[in-house]
């Protein structure tokens, strides 16, 4: 019997008659992710089911999907789908990560050039026989620096096109390597650098912890005056207030957005503003980039569902059903101890080193390699998975060093991670015990046996009486739950470790106090 895919939003026709070449039944229905009754009570009937931003697929529409097998998303971001309720049910959710970027790249480029030349506002004026000529005063793109924060895949095309129209372009981005940008052309710097010498300023990072807000009123006020912002990338990247106060100021002198902190947007503070350019979240929206996205999905779930292949899946390797067994634990490892590294690295990245010891050699080591890439890179770059993290780290000019070697030590399989970055080296090791549960082990060399844990915390301190009772009176007197405790020390006096699983978040008021203690060198809250 043939495998039946459902396209429950508006899809590129293209996308069938992909799925009717390699033999897939397709059922059209464009109108019925807006529906969630009428999805939840279909769903069951479909092996596949293709969408683009309308459909949510929640707990509810799994719940009935009882041949569902999976989800693919014609685009990047996923927050439409529920992920870790369809890996509970074993159900793949694909996406299709680079169709959109050169779409994306293009239309930034755009609203810079008509930021410049004031284009929105002189075409009303125009057209409203005004017939304003010395109102419009623009300013030259040749010549002036553009700021990229955030170079990945769209950051380096439009890195390209500025640098054709002879602009000078300056990056930020922790996990750009300086070979990487010279190939590319650009010169990488810090952030306050970039702040201070950019002329425009252009986002192309997606939101995590770290990245909202980057341009806040603080940073916003380190700038250039005069300077010009122009966002493609995702809505809270920029204090929307603060920006309507630096444009009101004349500090500066304006930006273009394409996305908001909150869409629909039908009212925002920076609306109305005279020197603001706003676009209906239109980064993706040209012909090219809509057919390549769902020929590229059509093509993935026909794949997955005839063939078993799996591409671009942001919940599942590309592995075989005989290989998943004994590899789905030393996935799981790789990709935590991966998650713990990239929540320890904040500058940037020059290489990683992934050693297998012992039994673990055997397996799939490239599967592991690319969960502990997606794992490194997916607290600063949401978007990442398995599949593309190698692409990612490759674009970023991340050297991947990956050694295999007979077990040396107490573990019959051992996986270690090392980060060497700007900011120095940083290794830990890991193993999967007999209950299947994958532990960290070692930490900067020190011993220290743990489970991952939701929310975790990590402390590295001198090795002195007393800190370990003041950290947990600390935590304790904030009402902060520990779960477990495990600790660690090279030597009497020397440094040590401890690595706190917590029920719940650490207040920020909290965490603070934890760095304020005698003898902490550094510390982390953990998320896995």
């Amino acid at each position: 019997m043939a495998p039946r895919v459902l396209i429950s939003d508006a899809l590129s026709p293209a996308a069938l008659a992909i799925f009717k070449e390699r033999g897939v039944e397709v059922d059209f229905q464009p109108a019925l992710g807006k529906d969630k009754e009428k999805l939840a009570a279909i769903i069951g009937d479909y092996d596949g089911l293709a969408i683009r931003s309308a459909t949510k697929v929640t707990p509810k529409i799994l719940e009935n999907a009882k041949n569902l097998k999976v989800v693919g998303r014609a685009g990047i971001g996923v927050d439409n789908v529920d992920i870790p309720a369809a890996t509970a049910r074993g159900i793949i959710v694909m996406n299709t990560p680079f169709g959109n970027s050169i779409t994306t790249a293009e239309h930034a480029i755009s609203l810079m050039l008509a930021l410049a030349r004031q284009i929105p506002a002189a075409d009303a004026s125009t057209q409203a026989g005004k017939w304003e000529k010395n109102r419009f005063m623009g300013v030259e793109i040749t010549g002036k620096v553009l700021g990229v924060i955030g170079c990945g895949n769209i950051g380096a095309i439009v890195a390209d096109r500025a640098l054709g129209l002879k602009m000078r372009v300056i990056a930020f981005d922790p996990f750009l390597s300086a070979e990487r940008a010279k190939n590319i052309g650009v010169e990488k710097v810090e952030l306050a650098d970039l702040l201070a010498r950019a002329d425009f300023i252009t986002l192309h990072t997606p939101m995590t912890p770290q990245t909202k807000n980057i341009l806040s009123a603080e940073n916003l006020a380190k700038t250039k005056k005069g300077v010009r912002i122009i966002n493609c990338a995702r809505g809270g990247l920029v204090d929307e207030a603060a920006l309507r106060a630096a444009l009101d100021s004349g500090h500066v002198a304006g930006a273009a957005f394409d996305v908001f902190v909150e869409e629909p947007a039908t009212s925002n503070v920076l609306f109305g503003h005279p020197n603001m350019i706003c676009t209906p979240h239109l980064g993706a929206s040209t012909n090219e980039a809509q057919e390549n996205v769902a020929l590229q999905v059509a093509e993935q779930i026909a794949d997955y569902l005839t063939r078993g292949a799996i591409t671009n899946a942001i919940n599942f390797p590309n592995i075989t059903a005989e290989e998943a067994p004994k590899l789905t634990p030393f996935i799981t490892l790789a990709e935590k101890l991966g998650s713990f590294a990239g929540q320890m690295t904040d500058v940037g990245v020059k290489k990683l080193t992934i050693t297998y010891e012992g039994a673990v050699g055997e397996l799939k080591t490239k599967a592991l390699t690319a969960a502990a890439l997606a794992g490194f890179l997916r607290p600063m770059l949401t978007d990442v998975n398995v599949v593309s993290a190698p692409a990612v780290a490759r674009e970023r000019g991340i050297v991947i060093d990956e050694t295999v070697r007979a077990a040396e030590g107490d573990y019959d399989s051992l996986l270690s991670l090392s980060v060497e970055s700007e900011g120095g080296v940083f290794s830990l090791s890991g193993a999967v015990f007999n209950d299947g549960k994958p532990r960290v082990v070692s930490i900067s060399g020190i011993r220290a046996e743990a489970e991952f844990a939701p929310s975790m915390i990590f402390v590295s301190n001198a090795d002195k009486p007393g800190f370990i009772g003041r950290f947990a009176s600390l935590l304790g007197e904030a009402g902060v739950n520990i779960a477990t405790f495990a600790l660690g020390r090279d030597a009497e006096g020397g440094s040590a470790i401890a690595l706190v699983a917590i029920d719940g978040g650490v207040p920020e008021k909290v965490f603070a106090g934890i760095s304020e203690l005698p003898g902490v060198k550094l510390t982390r809250a953990l998320k896995f």
